[in-house]
């Protein structure tokens, strides 16, 4: 049978592990797709590079709109990244009619709709595996595995550099600093971490999985997003001595006021699988309502890991390539028509638990003062550990939990707390879920 024509844009780390991976297990991909799958061109802007590593095997150029205008590739794999000149290409693709694969969290998270209703419109297929957790079969999971499933809630460690540095945190008592530079040293933070340790990159994945898990648009610019740059390595050691893990999430859910979608540093029972996922791996946390709760582990990134999700979304257009646009599955998992617009609830809204971590002046009575102001806002606590003040030291630390309350009542609490003259400093917040 004649073999399905890739043209492939970016041949760097995932591309070069797509190129490899597609070589070597051909016989094996072409025996799950029906016919072979090949590349038959690549652009990159590095043309000697490109050619050592095709090794004469199929056309190189430097021109990727080319690429998407050959009449004779059948499918457009995008690993160029950003989200200016990538969306060009993926919408000239998808104008010339040729199917899409992309790895690019960024593009969907922000132009997600509009690529997804022209690809509708033309009749093609777009994608993603690859743009959210790696190698893990996220997307399909969410858009196929658990169709029966009215899914409650997502919650993820879906970037594997975050996840690194806390658990060096963890194990080793460093401060955020420190392992920034060992983890930049061993490869797994860019020069410029900013995306990644301030949460924006699991912020565009949470998007894309958000909006499969509850058939709403895609909502990036809503999303609530905090880093971990200002994490203190004695919060993470408290944590601990309370039965908690701090691991950077991106969590979604569905409530009756509309749909949660955040990301930042989050306490979690450490007797929780999720707590314990160290190093740079990732997974996501998913909870439906007929299943119950299901875990994704694997490595979220990386040149082979990342193909094999790429070349799982090429056998899959491949099998539907010729098929009824209509027949196959959707690209957020509900008809195009049957798409809702659900608010995004703000942070000031969410219900969730708090650790809180105050230095105050050690004399009696400044304990009554506090939990006098969280009563005042209908906040209980849940549990509390009260340092001893070393022998000449003054002041002294109390770490609080709390039950469930909305976050605009633990705001208005900590301005006042904040107010009393034996308070000392900055109150630390940060939220608790139990994930149940």
């Amino acid at each position: 049978m004649k073999p399905i024509n890739v043209g492939l844009l970016g041949i760097g780390t995932v591309g070069g592990g797509t190129y490899s991976v597609l070589k070597r297990n051909a016989e094996e991909i072409a025996r799950r797709a029906g016919r072979p799958i090949q590349v038959s061109v690549v652009a990159d802007r590095n043309l000697e590079r490109t050619r050592q590593l095709t090794d004469g095997d199929c056309r190189v150029t430097d021109d990727p709109f080319a690429v998407v205008s050959d009449p004779d590739v059948d499918i457009i794999v995008e690993l160029i990244g950003g989200d200016s000149v990538a969306k060009k290409l993926v919408l000239q693709a998808i104008a010339n009619g040729k199917h899409v694969v992309t790895a690019n969290k960024a593009l969907l998270a922000k132009h997600g709709n509009e690529i997804f209703a022209a690809a509708q419109k033309q009749g093609v297929m777009v994608a993603f595996e690859a743009a959210v957790a790696g190698g893990i079969p996220i997307i399909k999971a969410l858009r196929e595995g658990l169709t029966a499933n009215r899914i409650e809630w997502i919650a993820g460690i879906i970037n594997g550099t975050t996840n690194f540095i806390l658990s060096e945190m963890r194990d080793k008592g460093l401060s955020f600093e420190v392992v920034l530079k060992e983890a930049q040293r061993l490869g797994y933070a860019e020069a410029d971490p900013t995306f990644d340790v301030e949460g924006v990159d699991a912020a565009h994945k949470l998007s894309i999985m958000s909006a499969i898990a509850f058939g709403n648009s895609m909502s990036f610019e809503k999303a609530h997003i905090e880093g971990i740059s200002q994490l203190d390595a004695a919060d993470i050691k408290y944590a601990e001595q309370l039965g908690y893990r701090i691991k950077l999430l991106g969590i979604t859910k569905r409530t009756s006021e509309g749909v949660e979608l955040r990301v930042h540093p989050t306490l979690i029972p450490t007797k929780r699988l999720i707590a314990n996922v160290e190093g740079a791996m990732n997974a996501v946390l998913v909870k439906a309502d007929a299943v119950g709760p299901t875990l994704y582990y694997g490595k979220g990134a990386g040149a082979e890991p990342t193909a094999s999700a790429v070349i799982a979304d090429l056998v899959d257009v491949t099998r539907m390539h010729t098929a009824d646009p209509e027949h196959r599955v959707p690209h957020l998992a509900f008809q195009p028509d049957a798409m809702v617009d659900l608010p995004i609830l703000p942070m000031a809204d969410v219900i969730t638990s708090y650790y809180l971590r105050l230095r105050v002046d050690d004399r009696p009575g400044v304990l009554a003062d506090v939990t006098r102001i969280l009563a005042d806002q209908e906040i209980s606590i849940d549990a509390m550990i009260q340092r001893e003040p070393a022998e000449g030291e003054e002041q002294t630390e109390i770490i609080m939990l709390t039950h469930q309350t909305r976050e605009r009542n633990i705001d208005a609490a900590i301005v006042r707390i904040a107010s009393l003259a034996a308070v000392k400093g900055a109150i630390v917040r940060l939220r608790l879920e139990e994930l149940l």
